[in-house]
C-alpha cells in the first residue's frame, strides 16, 4: 500500500492512493492524527483493509502533496555509502569501518512537485537521490536478523546539499545539509509488504531528463540491516523516524566543471517499486 501525506483546502491530512486517486484517511478516522501516528499505533495494516472498500476522494492534482513523513522525531541521514561514490574521492583512503551520520531538519524537506528553493547565499546547492528507510516500532540495539521486522516502509528523498556550506566547518556538514526546502521526501511511502526492503534495490537521479545517477543497494558499503543495527547502538529508534541510506555517484559537484542547480531545472528521483519524486528549482529571494 501506498500512504501519503498531503495538504487539502488548507488543511493537512494523510491517506492512500487507490486508483491513481487519494482516499482521506483523515476523514475517516480522525483520532489518527496523521501518518506517523498510525504507524505508532500499529494500524497500517487495518488501514490497508478499509482502503480495499474506500471510494477515492481526490484526485492527485486536488492536492498538495506534503514529505511522506512530515514530522518525523529523527531525519538520520547516511553519507558516502555506495562504493562506487566512495571511490569517485579518489583519495587514497581505505573503505571506512562505520558510516557517516549526520542530521537534517524538518523544515530543509518538502513534498512531491513542491519547489526546492535554490538559496541566495550560495550557487552550489547540488541533488542526491536517496532510499529512505522509515522505521514501524520502537527499537534499541536491535540485532541485523531482526532488523527488516523494525521497517514500516521506504519512501525516496532528494537529499539536497549546498556544497560551499558542507566545508564551512572541519568536523560537521549541518550548515549544508539544513538550507530551508533544499530537500525533498515523497512522495509516498510504500509499506513493507509490497516492496522488500532487504532487496537489491535501484535508485535514479535525472535533471532535466538525463540521469545523473544510477546505482543499485547490492553495492552499498553498509546494508540496511547494518545500518538499523548500528544506529540503535546509540539512538533509540521510534516509529515515523526516517533513514536516508546514502546516494550513488553523479552528483552535480563531481562533474567537471560541476552541475549545480539553477531555477526552472527539474530533479527525478526514481526507485522502481515506489515511485518518482519529482521537484524543480526555484531561486529563494534574500
Amino acid at each position: 500500500m501506498k500512504f501519503l501525506s498531503f495538504s487539502h483546502a488548507g488543511q493537512s491530512a494523510f491517506g492512500a492512493m487507490k486508483d491513481n486517486g487519494v482516499v482521506n484517511l483523515s476523514a475517516r478516522i480522525p483520532e489518527i492524527v496523521d501518518l506517523r501516528d498510525a504507524i505508532r499505533e500499529g494500524q497500517l495494516d487495518q488501514l490497508c483493509e478499509l482502503v480495499k472498500t474506500a471510494d477515492v476522494d481526490f484526485t492527485v492534482d486536488d492536492i498538495q502533496f506534503d514529505p511522506a513523513i512530515p514530522n518525523p522525531e529523527k531525519i538520520i541521514c547516511i553519507g558516502v555509502n555506495y562504493a562506487n561514490r566512495n571511490e569517485e574521492y579518489k583519495d587514497g583512503t581505505e573503505p571506512p569501518k562505520y558510516p557517516s551520520v549526520f542530521m537534517r531538519n524538518r523544515e530543509s524537506l518538502v513534498g512531491h512537485e513542491q519547489y526546492i528553493m535554490n538559496p541566495p547565499e550560495s550557487d552550489q546547492l547540488d541533488y542526491e537521490g536517496e532510499i529512505v528507510l522509515v522505521i514501524g516500532k520502537e527499537g534499541r540495539r536491535i540485532p541485523e536478523a531482526e532488523a527488516h521486522e523494525y521497517i514500516a516502509g521506504m519512501t525516496v528523498m532528494n537529499e539536497g546539499s549546498v556544497r560551499d556550506y558542507l566545508r564551512h566547518a572541519k568536523f560537521n556538514v549541518t550548515q549544508g545539509k539544513n538550507f530551508e526546502k533544499s530537500g525533498s521526501l515523497g512522495p509516498w511511502l510504500v509499506t513493507a509488504d509490497e516492496l522488500d526492503p532487504m532487496s537489491n534495490l535501484q535508485v535514479i537521479t535525472r535533471v532535466n531528463g538525463e540521469e545523473r545517477q544510477n546505482d543499485m543497494t547490492e553495492n552499498l558499503m553498509f546494508s540496511f540491516r547494518f545500518l538499523i543495527a548500528y544506529l540503535s547502538t546509540f539512538y533509540r529508534l521510534k516509529p515515523g523516524d526516517i533513514i536516508a541510506t546514502g546516494t550513488p555517484n553523479g552528483a552535480g559537484a563531481r562533474f567537471d566543471p560541476p552541475k549545480y542547480l539553477r531555477q526552472g531545472d527539474t530533479v527525478e528521483v526514481e526507485v522502481p517499486g515506489i515511485g518518482i519524486l519529482r521537484n524543480s528549482i526555484m531561486d529563494e529571494q534574500s
